[in-house]
């Protein structure tokens, strides 16, 4: 299994996660690849556009998500089995080296679409290996009561990402055009590879775990096994049983099984209306392309403030019930949101959403980090991406063609109504209801 190629962190050494420099290494990475990233996806649109038709462009910005979705769950074994840091670095090397061959040879000649193309799926394939294994990293940088607070400053690092990756993109097209941007987006992505390999992973004492404890098939919670028990399984098995156990694991989980129904809910529902419904509404009020801007600002703003309220607290008192509660009030706020007599009434109500969706989520995947084995995480995040990352997407053009036929109204409180199920499925999961974020 994982094998630490520097010192790991003992419990002792823990501090509060904003002052401990192992966790704002492992941080100063995460949001430099972000950032990279964020300035991909603008280099790669901006290129498509130039060589293709709209509708080429457009599909050589999908066919990524084809191989992220398709490989995701088989992404989470290769983090547990390899271990989430090894796999991160790998990943990131791949990424860096890939997207700086495209700027090189953009420099040097138009290859076409065809490049363009080979670049997007090279990079879901990778993003379905190196996402899992950045949902397991955290429970190895860090102590458990620490989990809820490192998936706050994560928050925020995704927030500051999205607000400089774009215009860092648009100056690097403007300097030099697409091969700048691409090229700038490489020495980013390059960035987080050195600040991974200085960050000490925990000795923990699930490292070693890849069955499924016999407490978890009758349905119960995890207990652990022994640790010559376990390396014996880890021996025998091959990577299909460790996806197998890894499911297994989740659907005998009281915790995790309700938890990711709820993520899940909230992502086919959040999706579509948040980004072409919130397009074709800014149309249809006349708001314009900055009006929509303004909504998108109140909306990231709101998020923001959720992200740094979990990373100040640290924890929040009854996180089950607080969730539920939240995704409930974020629902109603979608749904008021397409009926918005204002542009001003619209960005306060997008800031609304923004908060109460920002809450929610940093809870759940602060709940997800603290009550999952650190042993399952990767094919447990991977369970997670897949909807996020591979089904919720498809809502984007189901919603297009249905606010064609009814309007943005009733498609917006039908997306609500699908995001307060998640509520619904908490307050209904005792288990889940009850949780509590360690202290």
């Amino acid at each position: 299994m994982t094998a630490t190629l520097i010192p790991p962190v003992h419990a002792a050494a823990d501090k509060p996660a904003h002052r401990d420099s192992n966790v704002l290494r492992w941080l100063g990475a995460y949001t430099a690849s972000m950032v990279g990233d964020n300035v991909y996806y603008l280099a790669l649109s901006w290129a498509a556009v130039q060589v293709g038709t709209p509708s080429q462009a457009g599909l050589v910005m999908a066919v990524s998500a084809v191989p992220r979705a398709l490989l995701m769950l088989g992404g989470g074994v290769v983090a547990d089995r390899f271990g989430p840091r090894r796999v991160v670095i790998g990943s990131d090397a791949v990424r860096c080296a890939a997207v700086l061959t495209v700027a090189v040879l953009l420099f040097a000649a138009s290859p076409g679409l065809w490049l363009l193309a080979l670049l997007a799926v090279l990079f879901g394939t990778v993003d379905a290996v190196f996402m899992p294994a950045v949902g397991a990293l955290p429970a190895r940088v860090t102590g458990r009561d620490q989990l809820a607070r490192v998936q706050g400053m994560r928050g925020l690092a995704i927030r500051f990402a999205h607000v400089v990756g774009a215009p860092l993109g648009g100056l690097g097209v403007a300097l030099g055009g697409a091969a700048a941007a691409f090229g700038l987006a490489g020495l980013l992505i390059a960035v987080s590879v050195p600040l991974l390999i200085s960050v000490r992973m925990r000795d923990l004492p699930t490292d070693v775990q890849t069955d499924v404890p016999t407490d978890v098939e009758a349905g119960g919670e995890a207990g652990p096994r022994p640790m010559g028990a376990a390396q014996d399984t880890a021996s025998r098995a091959t990577p299909w049983q460790d996806l197998r156990d890894g499911l297994r694991y989740i659907r005998g989980h009281r915790v995790l099984t309700p938890l990711l129904v709820a993520i899940a809910l909230g992502d086919l529902g959040f999706v579509g209306p948040l980004n072409v419904g919130l397009t074709l509404l800014a149309e249809q009020r006349g708001w314009g392309a900055s009006g929509m801007g303004w909504v998108l600002s109140g909306f990231g703003a709101g998020a923001g403030v959720a992200a740094l309220l979990l990373a100040v607290r640290g924890r929040l008192p009854h996180a089950g019930r607080v969730a539920a509660a939240s995704i409930l009030a974020g629902s109603v706020a979608i749904g008021a949101l397409a009926h918005a007599p204002s542009l001003v009434a619209a960005v306060g109500t997008a800031l609304l959403v923004g908060l109460l969706a920002g809450l929610s989520g940093a809870l759940c995947g602060a709940l997800l980090q603290t009550q999952a084995d650190p042993a399952y995480l990767g094919r447990v995040s991977s369970v997670a991406g897949i909807v996020s990352l591979g089904f919720a997407p498809l809502s984007m053009p189901l919603s297009a063609a249905a606010i064609g036929w009814w309007g943005t109204g009733p498609v917006f409180v039908t997306s609500a109504t699908v995001c307060g199920l998640g509520g619904v499925v908490v307050l209904c999961s005792g288990p889940l209801r009850r949780a509590q974020l360690p202290r």
